[in-house]
């Protein structure tokens, strides 16, 4: 969300100035006094409900932690695509598709956005509603709001969030997400909320935490509001030429396919490419040695919902596999693979088998397990980066089944 308000970005400035000397309890109490002067004169929040919703909040600055790190932007692109687009998940997606098969019938026929791409979106935003993430989002977004870069956006969330509660589509208690605000089925940020989200059952309220169909429907109108074409692909798999100037590559690079069947590119599957005047973009998320993709007008849709690349690819790739397509014809450029959920539950079971204290099994890599890792490589005389991959879990299993 853009925050439009000059006034509102230079009295935080001046607040967070003011304060900076102060303790974080001291520096977040003038800042929520200087939020809740704009909740009142810029968003209709009354005073009452500003003191109800933020009077027991306390600043946690651990969510300070996460702002320089997103995987889709840090983690090489087979680790990334492997966890999210698994066996395991494309069955859920199937599962999840025959389940809600009225509600997204009546989804599609409304917002001409398929099936799914929909089910795609659920199932990489929360794994289908399973993993929403836990922190209180006024908490996460108060702090944010008051401490470390981008206040401006995240105030503007903030404010967002109190607008939802407000209204009443929301329980407080309810409201429960990422640490960078995103909440629900489908991780919409409080803004979009109150921009896109829609009733999809009729029942007058607009809930994306506990209502699937409108979390279902909601996405479906981001889709079609961000332009969606009905019944076009976002894209395929392509094969380059031995010799292909890469330079040509980039998303947002679009040319005629004409142009890019003149240079030799073909499609995987061996069908035809489209017709000539649709503009398509070549994607190369390895470089040239890798999976090769022209990508077309739906897939920078799927590309607002997340700006990264690896992010919309996960969704496109996840919504043609549970359409019944296949993984990649191009091996992804490494001898090092990454790891599915189900593997990397695998390799957690094994680290807790030689002693390391790494917390729930539950195909999660996080910083216990990557220090635990990190040991491992160690001992194998790997590089210790605290990667997790075919190699360190072929490892592993060579050294339990040794004992």
């Amino acid at each position: 969300m853009k925050i439009t308000c000059l006034a509102f970005s230079m009295a935080l400035m001046t607040s967070a100035v003011a304060a900076q000397e102060s303790d974080p309890s001291d520096r977040f109490s003038a800042c929520m006094k200087t939020l809740r002067a704009v909740a009142s004169s810029k968003r209709g929040i009354s005073t009452v409900s500003f003191e109800r919703l933020t009077s027991r909040l306390s600043p946690d600055l651990s969510v300070l932690e996460f702002l320089d790190y997103q995987p889709e932007f840090r983690s090489p692109i087979w680790d990334y695509l492997s966890g999210l687009v698994d066996d395991e998940r494309v069955a859920d997606g199937l599962e999840m598709r025959s389940k809600w098969a009225d509600t997204l019938a009546m989804a599609s026929e409304r917002y001409q956005v398929d099936p799914a791409t929909i089910v795609a979106v659920w199932g990489v935003e929360s794994n289908y509603g399973r993993n929403f993430g836990s922190r209180p989002l006024l908490t996460s977004l108060g702090t944010l709001s008051c401490f470390g870069r981008r206040q401006a956006y995240f105030s503007g969330e903030f404010l967002s969030a109190l607008k939802i509660l407000d209204s009443g589509d929301i329980e407080p208690e309810q409201l429960v997400g990422s640490w960078a605000g995103a909440f629900g089925h489908t991780q919409f940020m409080p803004s979009t909320f109150l921009r896109l989200a829609v009733d999809g059952d009729g029942d007058g309220k607009r809930d994306l935490m506990g209502n699937v169909p409108d979390a279902l429907a909601s996405t479906a109108n981001f889709l079609h509001k961000g332009g969606w074409r009905e019944g076009q692909p976002w894209g395929y798999e392509v094969l380059l030429p031995t010799g292909f100037d890469s330079s040509v590559s980039g998303r947002r690079e679009k040319r005629p396919l004409s142009y890019w069947t003149t240079r030799g590119v073909r499609r995987a599957d061996g069908q035809p490419l489209a017709a000539a005047d649709t503009a398509a973009g070549l994607l190369l998320p390895a470089g040239p040695e890798g999976p090769a993709f022209l990508v077309f007008r739906n897939f920078d849709v799927i590309y607002g919902y997340n700006a990264a690349e690896s992010y919309a690819l996960a969704i496109a790739h996840l919504a043609d596999r549970i359409r019944g397509g296949k993984g990649f014809v191009t091996a992804w450029p490494t001898d090092d693979l990454g790891l599915s959920r189900l593997e990397r539950r695998e390799l957690q079971t094994l680290l807790l088998g030689r002693g390391h204290a790494i917390g729930e099994v539950d195909g999660m890599i996080g910083a216990k397990s990557r220090d635990a890792i990190k040991i491992e490589q160690q001992r194998l005389g790997m590089t210790a980066d605290g990667r997790a991959g075919q190699k360190l879990l072929t490892s592993l299993r060579a050294s339990a089944a040794g004992r």
